[in-house]
């Protein structure tokens, strides 16, 4: 006797519909994570341009040292690999030559490959080149990974408080990050975690604040499955302003967009992704900082690497984030502010390593 699967080897017939517990009857994802979202991190060896495979060409790229203080660099293929925006800082975009894109990844051709420098990079895969998306009253530019659920897009703000921008994915996205790219304003974080159908609430990327509610960022309006709204706050509607916005929804077996409670115990809250994580970003709501944690600058638990986005500090190793990567999830074993705090809720978001049915125990 075998399972509905055709599985088994039962002395009774199992009942219809009936599935066994094995690896088989698991979901199959359609997204293999590697081949959206890879973690790169390396010694600095002062030879410029250095190449790193990321095994796809990069489209999002968010570069910051680890051994030495500086601000992390986000660049993308839609604005250029010369554009960049330090994420802890409010500052304006500016020109320079920090990396180039390739179809295996990047380049690096200044700054983060001094001697001995240790440097971790985050890679996303988008669409490749831009496409004009008219979906929302304003045009944007969007490069859009649809299987992945992320997107980026820049548009210029019109200060039409319901305007609308088309974001290229085929479901609303659960977070999106946006940064003026003409002005020394906060970078706008919405994230669906912070209240349904809340498009006033805004988190900020580059400070520890608590979450503002006291200004439209949104319109009061949540995303829908083809534009999210630009609101009347000036950090992300400027008449004439062009603005860059990273958007993401989760993916089953590849990313979560989420968030949980803290417990404040070392034997600390457990959050079920269904798949292993390859990186962790959180933020509380209370005004406690964001962190990023990912398998390779630590690859065995407890991990505690963190970079924190709103700083420009080197990557802290000591004691108090410690956090378990599992099979499925990720578990809290710290008592940290910035993570666990008994009551507090944190949103997070997390890439995969593996989904669950391929996922190995650290």
């Amino acid at each position: 006797n075998q399972d509905s699967n055709d599985i088994g080897d039962f002395f009774y017939a199992p009942p219809s519909g009936f599935l066994s517990l094995c690896t088989k009857n698991l979901d199959t994802t359609d997204v293999i994570p590697s081949e959206h979202f890879n973690t790169v991190i390396w010694t600095g060896d002062a030879s410029y341009p250095r190449s790193f495979n990321a095994g796809f060409q990069t489209d999002f790229l968010w570069i910051k040292s680890r051994s030495y203080t500086g601000n992390g660099i986000a660049l993308d293929t839609i604005r250029g690999s010369t554009k960049a925006l330090r994420t802890s800082t409010t500052g304006a975009e500016t020109t320079n030559t920090f990396a180039t894109f390739d179809s295996e990844g990047f380049n690096i051709t200044g700054t983060f490959n001094e001697s001995n420098e240790t440097t971790v990079a985050w890679n996303w895969k988008a669409g490749g080149s831009a496409s004009s998306n008219s979906n929302g009253t304003i045009t944007s530019s969007v490069s859009a990974n649809v299987d992945a659920g992320f997107s980026i897009l820049t548009y210029t703000g019109t200060g039409a408080i319901a305007a609308t921008i088309g974001h290229g994915l085929s479901s609303a996205p659960e977070m999106i990050i946006r940064k003026d790219r003409d002005a020394a304003v906060n970078w706008s974080v919405f994230h669906a975690s912070m209240g349904t159908g809340n498009g006033n609430l805004s988190l900020f990327l580059n400070t520890t604040s608590a979450q503002d509610g006291g200004q439209g960022f949104m319109n009061n309006t949540a995303p829908t499955s083809t534009v999210f709204t630009q609101g009347d706050q000036g950090f992300v509607g400027v008449n004439g302003n062009d603005y860059i916005s990273y958007c993401f929804h989760s993916v089953d077996g590849y990313s979560l967009v989420g968030s949980y409670i803290g417990n404040g115990s070392t034997d600390g809250v457990y959050v079920h992704c269904g798949f292993s994580p390859a990186l962790i970003i959180t933020k509380s709501l209370a005004a406690t900082g964001w962190r990023t944690i990912d398998n390779k600058r630590t690859p065995y638990n407890p991990s505690k690497a963190s970079i924190y986005p709103d700083s420009s500090d080197a990557e802290y190793t000591g004691t108090g984030h410690e956090t378990d990567f599992t099979a499925n999830g990720f578990k809290m074993r710290n008592s940290n502010s910035r993570l666990n705090t008994n009551g507090q809720t944190y949103i997070f978001i997390a890439f995969a390593e593996t989904p669950f049915k391929f996922s190995n125990a650290r």
